[in-house]
């Protein structure tokens, strides 16, 4: 080998220092020597090349995606989270007892204390608030611009006409057919506040008003024909087809809706579920007042 190509061999060589990535390595390079012999190196116009071959790169540790709990029965639609609301009402301690617990208490037909005892009195009111109440929600149903309740208008649920019926024959049978009483007049009033505000929260009223009446209306439909009416049975509890099937129908489309629901207005409609028992809990007292 020639002088020239000998020189152009020497002139590449280039020590190798390989480190690891942390403040030992990191102090090594600042070090003295380092410094000496790269400064040594550039003055004889020699390469100094760090060899990072046995680099190890730090590890990227991914955060775990943590998953929200679900709500009881989220998993099936916002109808079944309001019956585990109805059922958690229906559960609590009668030290914590509300209208609505007292309400259960009366859906209850156990009567071996005799302490539910209906009057003529009473019954008649809450058929006239029930009245009321099923008139407003027809009306908002069958009025209301929002295509959220036209899912819901004709569902064969309706009580408008049959109470009617109801009141009627009471009136033949000379008996004094009394105005809407304050537990109706108010939640009247309130369900046509939501309405302009809220179709997910008046749509939960709706449901529990069903869900409330088709649950609990048939134990309070024969005690109260026992006790008042000698057996007959009254149009408020009839309906055309079976009530299941069609109430079904109604839990399907509700819940269909639910699915486009946020979080949030979702744990409003189920807060709007306990206040939907207490209205109604307060009706149906007035069956013994």
């Amino acid at each position: 080998m020639d002088k020239a190509l000998q020189h152009a061999v020497s002139s590449l060589w280039t020590p190798s220092i390989s480190f690891r990535h942390d403040a030992g390595a990191l102090q090594y390079i600042n070090s003295g020597f380092l410094r000496n012999q790269m400064n040594g190196r550039r003055k004889n116009g020699e390469s100094f090349i760090l060899c990072c071959s046995e680099y190890t790169p730090l590890q990227v540790v991914k955060k775990r995606k943590r998953y929200r709990k679900q709500y009881p029965g989220e998993s099936t639609g916002i109808t079944e989270e309001m019956r585990f609301v109805a059922m958690k009402l229906r559960n609590t301690p009668k030290t914590n007892i509300t209208h609505k617990e007292e309400e259960s208490e009366e859906y209850n037909d156990d009567d071996g204390d005799g302490t539910w005892q209906p009057s003529m009195e009473g019954f008649l009111k809450y058929l006239v608030d029930s009245k009321l109440i099923f008139n407003t929600v027809d009306r908002i149903i069958d009025d209301s611009q929002d295509v959220s309740y036209a899912y819901f208008r004709r569902t064969g649920l309706e009580r408008s006409g049959g109470l009617s019926k109801d009141l009627e024959w009471f009136s033949q049978q000379n008996m004094v057919i009394p105005p809407p009483s304050n537990p109706g007049v108010s939640y009247a009033q309130y369900l046509e506040e939501i309405a302009e505000k809220s179709a997910p929260l008046f749509l939960c009223h709706f449901y529990n008003i069903y869900f409330s009446h088709i649950a609990g209306g048939q134990v309070i439909a024969r005690r109260v024909s026992e006790k008042l009416l000698e057996g007959r049975e009254l149009e408020f509890y009839k309906w055309e087809g079976d009530v299941q099937e069609l109430f079904k129908g109604v839990r399907e489309k509700l819940n269909m809706l639910g699915e486009h629901w946020t979080r949030d207005e979702k744990n409003k409609c189920l807060r709007e579920t306990t206040k939907s028992f207490r209205f109604m809990g307060q009706i149906v007292r007035l069956i013994i007042s």
